[in-house]
């Protein structure tokens, strides 16, 4: 591999940096793209003893730094916007591409690792996903439910997002997301 395309794409995920998301931080403002996950990253190595035997964590952690690179091109898309969630696969994927692929082989193997995160289907994908959905239910409820009563979230929603990936979560992981929620509910965080 060539040096300068390695270091082309590792200055241009700086612009990961720059990407807002929904999620607020407890101190005020909302989480960037980086920060969500090197966040992920931190959960995952934490709560590793919950991951299923023989769960590859270097294999998570690189999916965790990898799975919202996409959208240096194609920007967040907030959870619970169902409009703009219906292009959001397509757009996506053209932003992996152009992401990726000027890192030739390297960019194929690091492109694969962002599909098998997308599909959600090993065990490595399965317990990176949870991260994924659990991390910003613990700070929505940290900030006293913001991002959920800027946008009339209800715990409804909130469930029906985590089903796929929090139902397929180890135990101890979606009892305490449960948990997360019924509390918020009962404090008024989220709305029934």
């Amino acid at each position: 591999m060539n040096i300068n395309k390695q270091m082309e794409f590792l200055i241009e995920a700086e612009k990961l940096k720059n990407i807002m998301r929904q999620s607020p931080l407890p101190f005020g403002r909302k989480e960037n793209d980086a920060e969500h996950s090197w966040s992920l990253c931190l959960y995952a190595t934490v709560l590793s003893e919950y991951a299923p035997e023989g769960t590859d964590l270097l294999k998570c952690l690189k999916m965790l730094l990898l799975h919202d690179m996409v959208e240096i091109y194609a920007g967040d898309t907030y959870l619970y916007d169902e409009a703009a969630n219906t292009d959001r696969e397509k757009r996506e994927l053209e932003a992996a591409d152009k992401l990726f692929s000027p890192l030739g082989e390297q960019g194929e193997e690091l492109k694969g690792l962002w599909l098998e995160f997308e599909k959600n289907e090993t065990q490595e994908a399965l317990f990176a996903n949870a991260m994924d959905r659990f991390q910003p239910v613990i700070l929505n409820y940290l900030s006293e439910g913001k991002a959920w009563k800027e946008h009339n979230v209800n715990s409804r929603q909130v469930l029906e997002k985590g089903r796929e990936k929090i139902g397929k979560a180890p135990k101890p992981i979606k009892d305490y997301y449960l948990n997360i929620i019924k509390i918020s509910v009962e404090k008024g965080y989220l709305a029934p």
